[in-house]
C-alpha cells in the first residue's frame, strides 16, 4: 500500500508519540509498503527544536520513508494559547506539502492526533485523491485540556464548546478512528463514532529487548550516572510537563528524606526548571535530575529502577495513556500508577492483580504509601513481564493494525 502518515511528532524524538510514529513508519517500510511522512522538526519533550533542524524552514529527508519537515512555532514555556498557536502553525505550514501528495495518490492517510487542526486538510486530500482516512488518537487533546482546567470555565465555556464541536467534526468525517486503549475506544463511541469504525491500536514494546537486559549494562549505566549502589532507585522517566503533576513527587521525596532511597527524574519539559528550583529551595539531597537518556540506554535505565513512577493529574488518565508504561511492564518493573479506579489504568490494575500499585492521583500520602508498597515487591515483576509478552509485542501489534486497515471494506476489522 501507499501510506501517508501525517502528524506533528516523529523520529528522532525519543519519547511519546514521535517515538511510536517513527517505529511504525520504519516497520511499515520494512514490510514493503511505500510510506511518506509529513511532520515537524523534532522538538519534544524539550520544547526546543533539535540541533541541525530549523523551526522556520521546510526540509525533505530520504530514508525508509520520504519525510517532509514543516515549519512551526515552538514556545519555550507552553501555555494554553501558545499551545494552540503551536498546533495551528503546523497545520498551516503543512497544508501545501500535504496537498502536493494528490499526485502520489496514497491508498491510506493516517493522521496522528495531536493535532486535530490537521484533520480538515487530511480530509480534503482524501477527497481529491480517493484515499481512505484513519485518525489515530494518541491523546484526546480536548478532554485533556478540559480535565486539566486549561479551557477557562470548563466544559460549559465557549472555548470548550467550540473545541468539542471541532473534535466531533474531525472524528465523524474520517473513515476510521483508532486509539491506544479500550477506554479510549469507548470514549470515541461516546463522541458519536460508530463502533465498527473504531480500531484498537495500542502502543507496543520491543519486549525481548527490554526483557533480556544485560546486568553489566545496568551496573555501567548506574556508575555513569553516579548513583550509589546501596540506594534504592525511585525513577520517573519521560516528559516533565503539566499533565504529570510531578510537584507531588518532590513533596513525597521531602517526606522520605530519612530513607536510603533516591528519586531519579530523567527527562525534559516545560516544568523541569520549576521542579529543580523547588528541590534547591527545600535542600533535598535525595532527588537527582538527568537529561533524557538514549534509546540504547533505556532498557538498562528501566531495569535499574526499584520503583517506577507513572504520574498523572486527576482527569488525565483516560484522555492520555502514558506510553512509558509499555516498556516498564516489559522490563518487569514495579510501577506506582496514579489513576482513578474507573480509568483504563485503574481497571488494568484491578484486572491484573500485582501488575502495579494504583493510587489516588494528586495525593502525596497515597503516593508515599504506593512507593513503600512497590519497594516491598520482588525486583522483577513476573506478572508485568508476562502481560507485556501477551499483549504488547511490537510485531504482533503492528501486524494486526496493518491487517485492519488493509481489509477490502475498511470499516470491518479482521
Amino acid at each position: 500500500m501507499k501510506i501517508l502518515v501525517y502528524g506533528i511528532n516523529y523520529s528522532p524524538e525519543l519519547t511519546g508519540i514521535g517515538k511510536y510514529t517513527g517505529e511504525m513508519v520504519e516497520w511499515m517500510a520494512q514490510q514493503g509498503h511505500e510510506v511518506r511522512v509529513i511532520t515537524a522538526p523534532p522538538y519534544y519533550p524539550e520544547w526546543q527544536v533539535g540541533e541541525h533542524y530549523s523551526a522556520w524552514r521546510y526540509r525533505r529527508e530520504e530514508g525508509a520513508a520520504t519525510v517532509w519537515r514543516c515549519p512551526l512555532y515552538v514556545p519555550k514555556q507552553p501555555s494554553t494559547l501558545k499551545r494552540l498557536i503551536h498546533l495551528g502553525s503546523f497545520a498551516l505550514s503543512s497544508f501545501f506539502p500535504l496537498m502536493a501528495q494528490r499526485r502520489w495518490k496514497p491508498d491510506r492517510i493516517i493522521g496522528v492526533v495531536p493535532t486535530l487542526f490537521c484533520t480538515p486538510g487530511m480530509r480534503l486530500l482524501a477527497k481529491l485523491s480517493g484515499a481512505r482516512t484513519l485518525l489515530h488518537i494518541q491523546d484526546y487533546e480536548v478532554d485533556a485540556m478540559l480535565g486539566l482546567g486549561m479551557a477557562g470555565k470548563g466544559k460549559g465555556g465557549k472555548v470548550a464548546k467550540l473545541a468539542s464541536r471541532f473534535e466531533r467534526s474531525g472524528l465523524h468525517n474520517v473513515d476510521n478512528v483508532s486509539t491506544i486503549s479500550r477506554s479510549m475506544m469507548n470514549k470515541a463511541q461516546e463522541k458519536g463514532v460508530a463502533a465498527d469504525k473504531v480500531i484498537f491500536f495500542p502502543n507496543w514494546s520491543e519486549v525481548a529487548r527490554f526483557r533480556d537486559v544485560n546486568p553489566t549494562q545496568v551496573v555501567v549505566l548506574r556508575e555513569q550516572l553516579g548513583l550509589p549502589a546501596d540506594r534504592k532507585i525511585i525513577l520517573y522517566s519521560g516528559n516533565i510537563g503539566e499533565k504529570q503533576g510531578l510537584e507531588n513527587v518532590i513533596a513525597a521525596a521531602e517526606q522520605l528524606q530519612d530513607k536510603p532511597w533516591l528519586f531519579v527524574i530523567v527527562g525534559q519539559g516545560g516544568g523541569k526548571a520549576r521542579l529543580e528550583k523547588r528541590v534547591a529551595e527545600c535542600g533535598l539531597t535525595n532527588v537527582r535530575f538527568f537529561p533524557l537518556q538514549s534509546y540504547e540506554a533505556l532498557p538498562a535505565l528501566l531495569k535499574m529502577a526499584d520503583c517506577h513512577l507513572v504520574i498523572q493529574k486527576r482527569g488525565a488518565a483516560d484522555a492520555v495513556l502514558p506510553s512509558k508504561l509499555t516498556n516498564i511492564l516489559a522490563v518487569g518493573g514495579n510501577a506506582v500508577i496514579t489513576a482513578e479506579a474507573d480509568t483504563e489504568l485503574g481497571q488494568l490494575c484491578q484486572a491484573q492483580p500485582g501488575i502495579a500499585v494504583c493510587v489516588e492521583p494528586e495525593s502525596v500520602p497515597a503516593l508515599v504509601d504506593g512507593i513503600e508498597q512497590a519497594l516491598l515487591m520482588p525486583h522483577h515483576n513476573v506478572i508485568a513481564g508476562e502481560y507485556a509478552e501477551r499483549t504488547l509485542e511490537k510485531n504482533s501489534v503492528l501486524k494486526q493494525f496493518i491487517a485492519d486497515i488493509s481489509a477490502q471494506d475498511f470499516g470491518v476489522q479482521s
